[in-house]
């Protein structure tokens, strides 16, 4: 199983040892970025394996390899043979390990590392994509059988972090670290046994200091909801795809259950530039099922092989399961949506309700469906007249756009009203689709999104007095349904009823008058 290693990237050598005290559970190693400190901060950088009390890795970062360390290779090497001097007898003082790149050669730092037990990482660092074979550098990297080969790659889209799979699959040296860097690339660090890497990195994300490298995850999440002490060869893979993926509760939602119940299995953040590129990667990575989201939800038809008559009825789908080696598509979204609804306004139906649905999305499609299925009439209003008109014609709906037209519509179609886009996300706080619109204070008012708990949209409506919901619920009910085509049984009650109770108060907001 992967090692944890704590990036200490803080200017001080105190202030390191304070994160790394506060976060030690989680860790088995930690990495001392000595081109993170305050130049008179080096020269006492000898002494922190013995004051860590944990095995530390010895880094000092080039800045053309994404560090801070703009000096000399001189001025480095001697630096980096501070670290190593005055070895002790006991290992446990001196620096575990030593991280050196693939282009210095300096024998004799080497040397007085191999002497007193210190390992050398031989690392390598592309950021511009100039390592065309992956497996090959890896193999010529290593010098030694006692070496660690660290290859950390810059990925830029899904087809990078492929390749870089399928060189760590191919390639035969077993001490090794193989990363994707940047936010595409999250879930190496996540899979790294899959990746077959010996340890991978993390930062205390919370403590304001630089992050180690990009796409580094918060230290405490990799450890507890990840669980990547458990995660090995069997251990079964899920996951969501989307992009960004930056406000998302699926993983949190998942991995809390498969704690509960002591499954091995982990479920993890795929953002994708190309779900296609994302299902050829799932099925390397034996992915057994995955969540779709934005913007994707449309776009991952043509890769299934079957789908289930409700994907086929909205043309949208948020979950993928292989079957017999081919992806099978359904949609969840469309009960969980229909189920937290009407059990928010109270009723068994639409019958005789007038609602507005803003946007014509993939999530627009599944509620359209609903409304219409279960008997309501709706307006559809979108930004583009097209896309709002091709959802509203099947069932028969009212369309416009969202400008003053589309609003003045409104006047006859706000029983309801259902907020589908991404408008008000996080990072998109501020947007507010409905802004030209005043409530009466008697409409119920949904919106989908839950990351912030409360849009603007929702804010505008609570405050004109009206009952109010966010996508939480819809998000637990559909994700049920999801778990049950992932593991093939249903949420048992008693570990439901824990996870609501310990997300309700972060996510849910509900709001009656």
């Amino acid at each position: 199983m992967a090692k944890n290693c704590l990036c200490l990237t803080a200017k001080t050598i105190d202030r390191n040892l304070e994160i790394l005290n506060k976060y030690r559970k989680f860790i088995d190693i930690a990495e001392l970025r000595v081109d993170c400190l305050e130049q008179n901060e080096s020269l006492h950088i000898r002494r922190f394996p013995e004051l860590a009390g944990i095995p530390v890795i010895l880094t000092i970062r080039r800045d053309i390899d994404g560090g801070q360390f703009s000096g000399g290779e001189g001025a480095r090497v001697k630096l980096l043979a501070n670290g190593l001097a005055y070895a002790n007898a006991d290992s446990r003082l001196n620096f575990a390990y030593v991280d050196i790149e693939d282009d210095l050669k300096v024998p004799s730092l080497e040397e007085a590392a191999r002497t007193f037990g210190t390992k050398i990482i031989r690392s390598c660092h592309d950021l511009d994509g100039s390592v065309t074979d992956i497996c090959a550098k890896i193999k010529s990297m290593q010098r030694t059988g006692d070496e660690i080969v660290k290859m950390a790659v810059a990925v830029k889209t899904t087809s990078d972090v492929l390749s870089v799979y399928k060189a760590a699959r191919d390639c035969s040296v077993k001490n090794r670290i193989i990363i994707c860097m940047g936010h595409m690339g999250i879930y190496s660090r996540i899979l790294a046994e899959k990746f077959g890497s010996i340890i991978t990195y993390s930062s205390a994300l919370s403590e304001n200091e630089t992050v180690g490298a990009p796409g580094q995850l918060d230290v405490q999440e990799l450890s507890e909801l990840y669980r990547l002490k458990k995660i090995n060869k069997k251990t079964k893979i899920y996951g969501i795809a989307g992009y960004p993926l930056k406000a998302t509760i699926s993983p949190w939602f998942f991995n809390s259950i498969f704690n509960l119940e002591k499954t091995d299995a982990v479920y993890v953040p795929f953002p994708a530039d190309s779900v296609g590129d994302l299902l050829n990667l799932a099925k390397e990575l034996d992915v057994q099922g995955l969540s779709v989201t934005v913007p994707y939800k449309e776009t991952v038809l043509p890769e299934l092989a079957k789908c289930s008559d409700s994907v086929q009825t909205v043309r949208a789908c948020n979950t993928v399961v292989p079957i017999d080696g081919e992806w099978y598509g359904e949609n969840t979204d469309i009960a969980g949506f229909s189920d937290s609804l009407l059990f928010f306004i109270g009723r068994k139906n639409l019958k005789s309700q007038k609602i507005t649905i803003v946007g014509a999305g993939g999530a627009a499609r599944a509620v359209a469906a609903e409304v219409y299925r279960l008997g309501g009439k709706a307006l559809i209003l979108n930004r583009t007249a097209y896309k709002a008109k091709s959802l509203a014609a099947p069932y028969n709906f009212r369309w416009g756009v969202l400008d003053n037209h589309g609003i003045e519509a409104m006047s006859k179609f706000n029983d309801i009203i259902i907020q589908t886009t991404s408008m008000g996300m996080e990072g998109y706080e501020d947007a507010n689709p409905l802004e030209l619109y005043n409530f009466t204070g008697k409409e119920a008012v949904m919106d989908l999104i839950y990351v912030p708990a409360e849009t603007q949209f929702l804010k505008n409506a609570a405050k004109s007095g009206c009952k109010t919901l966010n996508g939480y619920d819809m998000v637990i009910r559909q994700a049920c349904l999801q778990y049950a085509l992932f593991m093939g049984k249903e949420i048992p009650q008693n570990v439901l009823s824990r996870i609501k109770s310990m997300g309700e108060s972060k996510w849910s907001r509900i709001k009656t008058n």
